[in-house]
């Protein structure tokens, strides 16, 4: 079994490197690695070209910056992995937990795997109460919609069977993605397992990027993807 990574990345110098690291470093072998570059104007593009290159197999240079869902229509578009893995650009998601992941998959139990942040026993970097609270609120107001019972909609790790995830046709170029992905996955009745991940978050001294604006646009995407053509 073959299994696809997908890096999205915007400007993130800092930790792309240590991330490509993680990944090469994960029990998992034969990875096919994959970055997205969406329009980084931070010095990452550089980067990526004269020191990641040689150790993924491949990178997509995006001339823009228009956001995380339109960079995952690129590498969903060019992984040729059994499953794709979407793997974030920063440290909050650690390739250790791909094993955990993939276990569903491995014993062909799953057809996608949402790993979640609100489960199991694993570490978690405590930070801010308002997006645990505007998280769970976009969970229940997806799961109403969809009818599954996630507890993490919002979460950056998502397996899915790459077949599976060409069809999805993803509209939604920013952060709602996220919930556009739960909702197109959902009626399709594909098997959906949900297990616990480790989480390191950033503040946004450090880096992170996700706002309030984000939130709203998440509700927009529940309804469209859910009630909509």
């Amino acid at each position: 079994m073959k299994i696809s990574v997908i890096i999205p990345c915007f400007n993130e110098r800092e930790t792309i490197a240590e991330v490509i690291r993680a990944v090469r470093g994960s029990p998992i072998e034969g990875l096919e690695i994959i970055v997205v570059d969406d329009g980084s104007s931070d010095g990452t593009v550089a980067l990526l070209r004269d020191k990641i290159a040689p150790l993924v197999d491949q990178i997509l240079y995006r001339p823009r910056n228009e956001g995380k869902g339109a960079a995952l229509r690129d590498g969903i578009a060019a992984a040729t992995g059994d499953f794709v893995i979407i793997q974030d650009a920063d440290l909050e998601y650690s390739p250790g937990d791909y094993q955990v992941l993939l276990e569903p998959i491995l014993a062909r139990k799953a057809d996608a795997v949402f790993g979640s942040r609100f489960m199991g026993g694993r570490p978690h970097r405590v930070l801010y109460f308002w997006h645990m609270v505007g998280n769970r609120f976009l969970t229940l107001l997806s799961n109403m919609c969809t009818n599954l019972n996630l507890t993490d909609v919002e979460t950056g790790y998502k397996v899915v069977r790459t077949d599976l995830a060409k069809q999805l046709d993803l509209r939604e170029r920013g952060f709602g993605v996220e919930a556009e992905i739960t909702a197109k996955l959902a009626k399709t009745h594909c098997r959906i397992y949900e297990v616990g991940i480790s989480y390191q978050g950033r503040t946004y001294a450090e880096g992170k990027k996700v706002n309030w604006k984000d939130g709203v646009r998440a509700i927009y995407a529940i309804f469209r993807y859910n009630f909509g053509p």
